[in-house]
């Protein structure tokens, strides 16, 4: 199984790594396809249980408990994308000649394999951080446009529904993971854009060097547009490091005033200096500022991000502003929850490392700052340094929460501290009672853990809900 397409999978052993969200679609779609589906799972709870009893009566083999070894006779492995690439099974398969896929290469491998449909191309969005909300930025300016689009890969549709479904896209918004591109070696994109990095599932990658190499596979081959962010040098280095189409060019997308070959902000107006006729001495106008919902500095970069690509499919510039009025980003993103005596309370639930925190920060004059959880090996000497003189005080949740009071104590040892000794859910309510306290009229009180949420709440989404539902609170007891 080369780089091209697989025409026949009739008869195929092929071996699925992992049940859940992209293990159970991919093994139905090889199944349909004729292929001999072995699926191996790791775990054998209930919810396993019966996502193999599903996938047995269309006559598919489920090993559960065992994914360590290589099925006899295997030709190619499908794994979900957070098997770590040191597993037994694909150093077995490695050392049998056998390839390994992802769902993401999977679903690139079977575009035009259903008649008639056309093949949409794919324009591609990876990053530490901002992904989700680029990429559906992405895709309202591609509806704007008047597209036939979707939002698919690490988020919305199922790329493989989106590649074989019936529904017929002229052009596809992609969110893509490292761990999605780790496994997709022949991945070919329309455009593509790395939107920052920072350190991130370093435990995954191995270092630093291997996270960031992933994450530049998604410039490779790319045909139009390799979409940079000219604050952050790592992303430019690694477009010049990918080997790309005869013709492709390198787009910067930056905060302050454009080059040429660059977006950027010009007295409150986004502006595009790269895809003009004279690029040079002219530029063109595509929204304003007041126009990217919500309007923080990074959620700026992310709208230049995202207009950058839809420009280089050719996307006219009113598209671009009619778009990003119509975006409306996802909970737990920086939105802000209400006004009570005076201070704003924000909800950046879904800053779950310092990199998304620092920017969030970023995003406002006076802070009481709610943060802790897990801190999956982080450390917080830089975001406290940078974001010192912003702090009212802070409040401290979670597991990890002496990591960021030690790093207080350095770099803001005049800002209060309350550390909440306590990893209970009621927890959030204490906190924001604790950051009502410090704050002051014109303050915002801000979540922005930089930590993951597992300690305490099931994901970042409850956590999220736990604050509001406190601001609520706060607010009819005031």
């Amino acid at each position: 199984m080369g780089s091209g397409q697989v025409t026949d999978w009739q008869g195929k052993h092929v071996t699925v790594a992992g049940l859940g969200v992209s293990g159970v679609p991919a093994a139905k779609v090889l199944h349909g396809l004729g292929a001999r589906v072995t699926v191996v799972n790791d775990g054998d709870d209930a919810r396993a249980r019966e996502q193999a009893a599903a996938l047995e009566a269309l006559g598919v083999t489920v090993r559960l408990g065992d994914g360590a070894t290589l099925p006899e006779g295997t030709e190619l492995v499908v794994t979900a994308p957070g098997w770590q690439p040191d597993k037994p099974l694909f150093l077995a398969a490695e050392r049998a000649g056998v390839p390994v896929w992802g769902d993401v290469e999977l679903a690139w491998r079977l575009r035009g394999t259903v008649p008639g449909k056309p093949v949409a191309p794919w324009l591609c969005v990876t990053g530490t951080n901002g992904k989700t909300t680029t990429t559906q930025m992405l895709a309202s300016i591609l509806r704007a446009a008047g597209l036939r689009t979707a939002a698919v890969g690490n988020i919305g549709v199922s790329l493989l529904d989106a590649v074989l479904g019936e529904e017929p896209y002229d052009v596809l918004a992609v969110e893509l993971s490292s761990y999605q591109l780790h496994w997709a070696p022949s991945l070919r994109a329309h455009s593509a854009a790395v939107l920052n990095l920072a350190p991130d599932h370093l435990d995954w990658h191995g270092s630093m060097e291997a996270y960031a190499r992933d994450k530049g596979r998604v410039y490779e081959g790319n045909q139009v547009a390799c979409v940079y962010n000219v604050a952050d040098k790592a992303t430019e280095d690694l477009v010049r490091e990918a080997d790309v189409e005869e013709g492709c060019r390198a787009i910067g997308f930056t905060l302050g005033t454009p080059g040429p070959s660059q977006l950027g902000v010009v007295e409150g107006i986004l502006v595009d200096r790269a895809f003009v006729e004279n690029r040079r001495e002219s530029a063109q106008e595509l929204a304003e500022v007041s126009d990217v919902n919500p309007p923080a500095p990074h959620n700026i970069a992310n709208a230049l991000a995202a207009a950058a690509l839809a420009r280089a499919f050719g996307v006219p510039p009113q598209a671009v502003r009619d778009g990003l009025r119509a975006f409306t980003p996802d909970a737990h993103r920086i939105a802000h929850v209400a006004d009570v005596e005076g201070v704003a309370y924000v909800d950046d639930s879904k800053a779950t490392n310092t990199h998304a925190a620092e920017a969030s920060l970023a995003a406002y004059g006076s802070i009481v700052w709610i943060a802790g959880g897990l801190a999956k090996g982080a450390t917080f000497d830089e975001l406290v340094a940078r974001s010192a003189g912003r702090l009212r005080g802070v409040v401290l949740i979670g597991a990890d929460r002496a990591l960021i009071r030690e790093a207080l104590a350095r770099h803001a040892p005049e800002v209060p501290v309350v550390d909440l000794d306590r990893t209970d859910t009621g927890a959030m309510l204490q906190a924001v009672q604790e950051a009502a306290r410090l704050a002051q009229p014109g303050d915002t009180v801000l979540l922005a853990p930089a930590c993951a949420s597992m300690d305490m709440f099931a994901n970042y989404n409850k956590r999220g809900d736990a604050f509001a539902e406190a601001v609520r609170e706060l607010g009819a007891g005031a």
